[in-house]
């Protein structure tokens, strides 16, 4: 399996101009479909007296990816799938991106469109940039405080990040590590330990 990802560096607003149209783009991080239809709403309800409000949007990764596009009133297959092309094209996920159209009283034509809503969906992304990110899982530890150093120089070499820590004669962890090297983590606590400490997968 492969954990990792690509997706927008943060969220961002561009607009550019074709023949009186302007179309602007926006982009943002998205989880799930719910989250990229609250987003979709709020961008509806803020430019309400724009022409149109055409979009994509792709989430998850590998089997479960999931993505949908519209033209949203515009000519069949001159903006939805402009703007998804961009998106699958850059091989990003977890993205919506709008391009909402103020029509500029000037009829562009099917190519036309199709060229304005990749250019606006392009400059969107250029602003918003690209990174690459991991799927995670995290877990909760005990351990004897006389191991704690040992322990550290393993999940360091693992790479893992701690959230939290406690100390008393104990060492409590919540840790979170990529998550083609949780069964490697397990197995190396298991090992340190000799099986009595306690460790549990917690997200």
């Amino acid at each position: 399996m492969d954990d990792r990802y690509q997706t927008i560096a943060k969220e961002a607003r561009s607009e550019i101009k074709v023949k009186g149209s302007r179309f602007i783009g926006e982009s943002f991080l998205v989880s799930d479909t719910e989250q990229a239809l609250e987003k979709l709403s709020t961008v509806r309800k803020r430019e309400h007296a724009a022409s149109h409000h055409c979009f994509a949007w792709r989430v998850g990764i590998a089997e479960e990816m999931t993505f949908k596009y519209s033209d949203a009133g515009e000519p069949v297959g001159t903006a939805g799938k402009p703007i998804y092309d961009v998106i699958a094209g850059r091989e990003i996920t977890n993205v919506l991106l709008v391009v909402t159209r103020y029509f500029g009283g000037t009829k562009l034509g099917t190519g036309g469109l199709a060229r304005a809503y990749s250019d606006a969906a392009k400059a969107v992304l250029e602003q918003a940039g690209v990174e690459e990110n991991f799927l995670t899982a995290r877990f909760k530890i005990e351990l004897d405080f006389s191991l704690y150093d040992r322990w550290q120089k393993l999940i360091s070499n693992l790479e893992v990040k701690t959230i939290d820590s406690a100390f008393t004669d104990r060492v409590a962890m919540i840790l979170e590590i990529r998550l083609t090297r949780a069964e490697r983590l397990q197995e190396a606590f298991t090992e340190l330990t000799g099986g009595k400490g306690k460790i549990e997968q917690v997200g």
